[in-house]
């Protein structure tokens, strides 16, 4: 199996937790992964939740040893240079240095699927560091200019056609030529997932997907002629499906993956769905990408009570992404 590299995300986050336990629950991922961040900070939730196992603290994936929990020092911080629970700078400017460093490892082949713990957009752009989040800055190191944001689960799975912009904006963006690209990215994700002819719906924009241009024009002038071409060319699509009831009939099983047009339509169904298991996937990338689906949770970091259920999702997923690629 190929080198896991896990970043911990924001230092001040629940990211260092939820990666340890992670690693201390399973011990297949435990001999697989890396963890770029902090020695310092993941010796200290090592020792907050009695854990047996020691930190093998390293420079290069070769350096590696089975048996302990290996943190990649990328940018070693305590907590004296920064607070549990509260945004700054110098945490936000570490958790980008860590999915930098992962990047590069694997884009060098020398780990394989990079799983990311959440990072704190706000102390990101304090940090120096301008982006809208994770996804973006994978497609900026790896120059990748055809992507989206998957969030998948065991009930439900979904693709953006747009994420981290103003809903004005991401009206705009609703065009023929990048509902069709979402539509090829979701079908392949799912053949590597071991999905044979994927079922995929495309949610319309507006109410009653626009009722036949009563309530706007772009489920007629741009995703239906998407739709209509992409079945043209074998894919297994429908759409516009009415946005209010798209998700249900997916989460009963009539889809394998739905498209969603903007960030909330697609994030609500699935953090009702499955907040605590579903995992955020970057595709289009040359790397691997998995994350957990939620935040920083700076309410309950540091109280060794944040779940890792995710995490684990994030890590498995990643490995049956690498498997099949």
């Amino acid at each position: 199996m190929e080198k896991i590299g896990i970043t911990m995300g924001d230092p001040a986050g629940v990211g260092p937790e939820i990666s340890v336990k992670a690693l201390a629950s399973n011990v297949d991922y435990l001999n697989n992964a890396i963890i770029f961040g902090s020695t310092s900070i993941i010796n200290f939730y090592v020792n907050l939740l009695n854990l047996d196992y020691k930190v093998n603290s390293i420079t290069k994936p070769s350096e590696f040893k089975s048996g302990y929990i290996n943190v990649l020092n990328v940018m070693d911080l305590s907590f004296d240079d920064i607070k549990i629970g509260e945004v700054s700078p110098t945490a936000g400017a570490a958790a980008y240095k860590y999915v930098e460093s992962a990047i590069q490892f694997s884009l060098n082949r020398e780990i394989g699927p990079v799983v990311t713990a959440p990072l704190n957009k706000e102390a990101l752009h304090l940090g120096g560091y301008n982006f809208d989040g994770h996804t973006e800055i994978f497609a900026t190191l790896t120059n990748t200019k055809k992507y989206t944001m998957m969030l998948w689960s065991e009930r439900l799975s979904v693709v953006h056609v747009s994420t981290h912009v103003a809903l004005r904006e991401a009206c705009n963006r609703v065009k023929k030529d990048r509902v069709m690209e979402c539509i090829e990215l979701a079908h392949d994700a799912l053949i590597k997932l071991g999905v044979t002819n994927p079922k995929i719906a495309v949610a319309g924009l507006n109410p009653h997907s626009g009722e036949a241009g009563l309530f706007g024009n772009e489920d007629m002038d741009e995703i239906v002629p998407a739709v209509n071409k992409k079945k043209a060319q074998g894919y297994n699509v429908e759409g516009p499906v009415p946005p209010d009831t798209v998700f249900l009939k997916a989460s009963q099983g009539k889809y394998d993956i739905v498209v969603a047009m903007y960030h909330d339509q697609g994030h609500i169904p699935m953090k009702l769905l499955a907040f605590d298991s579903g995992v955020n996937v970057t595709l289009g990338l040359p790397i691997i990408r998995t994350s957990v689906d939620h935040g920083t949770a700076f309410d309950i970091a540091g109280k060794g009570i944040a779940k890792e259920e995710s995490m684990l999702w994030a890590i498995k997923l990643g490995i049956q992404f690498s498997r099949n690629s």
